[in-house]
C-alpha cells in the first residue's frame, strides 16, 4: 500500500521521498487529509525600513504580490526588548529574529525559535523515522557572529542542527551520502547517482506490475527526474575553501573564510549570487515536498551582509536597476559594501540603491515561496499554504543611533498555515515581536512560550483565522 511515509531506501541513509499521490488518499480511505504540520523561518539580511514597508506592492514589496492572496504583512513589530547594550541590530535584532529575545552571548540565541517550539510540540518523541530534524541552509557571507545566518535554536539557545551553506552539502543532508571508498566524492558523484541505490524500488514503482496508476506513473517518474538534476547541478559547483585548492573560476561564489575576510566584504555579481541562492532555494523546496524536512530555516543574506554587487537587476521584463555598489559609494572595502545604503537611509531622500537591493531580496524570496506554492497537498492547498513561513530580519531601520528605532517596525510576514492564519491583506500591528511569536505558537497548538517565564501573555488575535 502506497501511503504518504512511503519512501524509497538505498545505500546507506539514502532514502526518497515521493510526491502526493492519488493512491495515498485512497489509502487513507473515507477519513479526511492528514496534512502534516511544517514551520521554516526564512530570513534574509538588513531589513526593509518602515517607512517603505507602508508602501505596499508599490514599491520594493513588489515581487511579493504574485503571492500576496497567501501572506499575512504584518507592520509595526517592535523586537526593542532583543537590545543588547553596545550591540547593533546585525546581532541583537537578528538573533531576536525568531526567538524574540536577545542573544544569550555571541554563540547562542536566548531561546529556542518558533520552529523548534512547534516541532517539540507536534513531534515529542522525535520526528519519523528517515526525516531530517530540522533542515538550516542558506545562501551568505558575513559570518562574524552565527546569529546572523543561523535562525533555528533550540531551548537553550544553541543551534538546532548544522548550517548547510553549500548546495552539495544540502543534498547531502537531504539524502544521504554513498561511500566510494575515498575516491574522489565529486567526480564520483557525478557518475552516480544518490538515486542509482533506489533504481529496483523505481522499476517496481513505473513498471508494469506497479501499484500505482498512469497519471502517478507519471508523477514519479517526473519527480526522480528533479532529484537527480538538482543533484547533478549542486555536484557540477565547485566551491572555494580556505584550506582547499587554487583560485577557483571568479563564477563561483566563496564560502568559509574567503566569504568574509576581515569583515572588509566580498566582490559578487547578481548572477553568481541568484546562481548559487536559486539551487539552494530549489534544493530546499525539494526537501520539503519530498517530506524529507518540516522544520528548519533559510537564510538569504546574513544580517548586516558586506558584499559589493554588480550586474543589472531586471524584474518582469523591465530594468529595475544597474548594481554597482562600490563605484556608487565611491569606496573600498566594507565601505564600498551595499550594506553601507542602509546606514545612509534618509525617509526625505530617494533611498534609489537600497529600494533596488531590498526589491531583489523580495524577488529571490518570492521564487524560493513559489517553489512551494507550485505543489498542491490533499486537501487542494498548496505546500506554500499549509506549512508556516515566517519570514524576517533583523531590523526596521539600517541607522545604529537609535536602538529603538532600530528594533521598531521590523519586517514580518507569514503564510496561513492551513488556515490557521488570515492572508491577503497587511495589517499594522503594534504589537511586540514576543506577543505575535506566542500567538503564532498557540495558533499551530504548541504549549511552550517564548519570553520570561513571568511576563503576561498579550495575545494578537487579530492575526488567527
Amino acid at each position: 500500500m502506497i501511503t504518504r511515509r512511503t519512501m524509497l531506501r538505498g545505500l546507506g541513509a539514502t532514502a526518497i521521498g515521493l510526491p502526493f499521490l492519488e493512491e495515498m488518499a485512497l489509502a487513507a480511505g473515507s477519513r479526511a487529509p492528514v496534512i502534516p504540520v511544517r514551520a521554516f523561518n526564512l530570513f534574509f539580511g538588513l531589513g526593509i525600513p518602515a517607512p517603505l514597508q507602508r508602501e505596499e506592492f508599490e514599491g520594493v514589496l513588489e515581487p511579493l504580490q504574485p503571492l500576496s492572496g497567501k501572506l499575512l504583512i504584518m507592520r509595526g513589530i517592535d523586537q526593542v526588548r532583543c537590545d543588547e547594550g553596545g550591540m547593533n541590530a546585525h546581532f541583537d535584532g537578528a538573533s531576536g529574529a525568531f526567538t524574540a529575545t536577545p542573544p544569550n552571548g555571541e554563540a547562542r540565541a536566548g531561546g529556542a525559535s518558533i520552529d523548534q517550539v512547534i516541532r517539540q510540540a507536534t513531534h515529542p518523541g522525535g520526528m519519523p523515522p528517515g526525516m531530517v530534524p530540522t533542515l538550516v541552509g542558506g545562501t551568505f557571507f558575513r559570518r562574524s557572529r552565527i546569529s546572523r545566518y543561523v535562525h533555528s535554536y533550540n531551548e537553550d539557545g544553541t543551534v538546532a542542527a548544522a548550517m548547510q551553506e553549500k548546495p552539495r552539502d544540502l543534498f547531502d543532508r537531504v539524502f544521504g551520502k554513498l561511500d566510494h571508498g575515498g575516491e574522489d566524492l565529486r567526480r564520483e558523484r557525478l557518475k552516480r547517482s544518490v538515486l542509482d541505490s533506489v533504481v529496483d524500488q523505481y522499476r517496481h514503482l513505473t513498471g508494469p506490475n506497479s501499484p500505482l496508476g498512469t497519471a502517478s506513473k507519471a508523477r514519479v517518474a517526473e519527480h526522480l527526474d528533479r532529484i537527480r538534476e538538482f543533484e547533478q547541478r549542486a555536484f557540477a559547483m565547485k566551491h572555494r575553501d580556505e584550506n582547499g585548492p587554487g583560485m577557483p573560476p571568479r563564477s563561483q561564489v566563496p564560502h568559509g573564510g574567503p566569504a568574509d575576510p576581515g569583515g572588509q566584504g566580498i566582490d559578487l555579481t547578481l548572477e553568481e549570487l541568484t546562481t548559487e541562492w536559486r539551487l539552494m532555494a530549489d534544493l530546499y523546496a525539494l526537501a520539503i515536498q519530498m517530506d524529507r524536512a518540516r522544520f528548519g530555516s533559510l537564510t538569504f543574506l546574513a544580517a548586516g551582509e558586506r558584499i559589493r554587487l554588480t550586474g543589472d537587476y531586471r524584474y518582469n521584463g523591465r530594468r529595475v536597476f544597474a548594481f554597482d555598489d562600490a563605484r556608487q559609494r565611491n569606496a573600498t572595502g566594507e565601505k564600498g559594501c551595499s550594506h553601507e545604503w542602509w546606514h545612509a537611509f534618509n525617509e526625505g531622500r530617494k533611498n534609489e540603491q537600497l529600494r533596488a537591493h531590498a526589491h531583489m531580496k523580495m524577488r529571490e524570496l518570492a521564487y524560493f515561496l513559489g517553489r512551494l506554492d507550485e505543489t498542491t497537498e490533499a486537501n487542494g492547498r498548496s505546500i506554500l499554504e499549509n506549512s508556516l513561513l515566517t519570514i524576517s530580519t533583523e531590523s526596521g531601520d539600517g541607522r545604529h543611533n537609535d536602538s529603538k528605532r532600530e528594533l521598531s517596525g521590523v519586517f514580518h510576514a507569514v503564510t496561513g498555515a492551513n488556515g490557521r492564519f488570515k492572508t491577503g491583506r497587511f495589517m499594522d500591528l503594534e504589537a511586540e515581536g514576543l506577543d505575535v511569536y506566542n500567538t503564532m505558537l498557540a495558533a499551530m497548538g504548541a504549549r511552550g512560550r517564548l519570553g520570561p517565564a513571568n511576563r503576561e501573555h498579550r495575545p494578537v488575535d487579530a492575526i488567527r483565522a
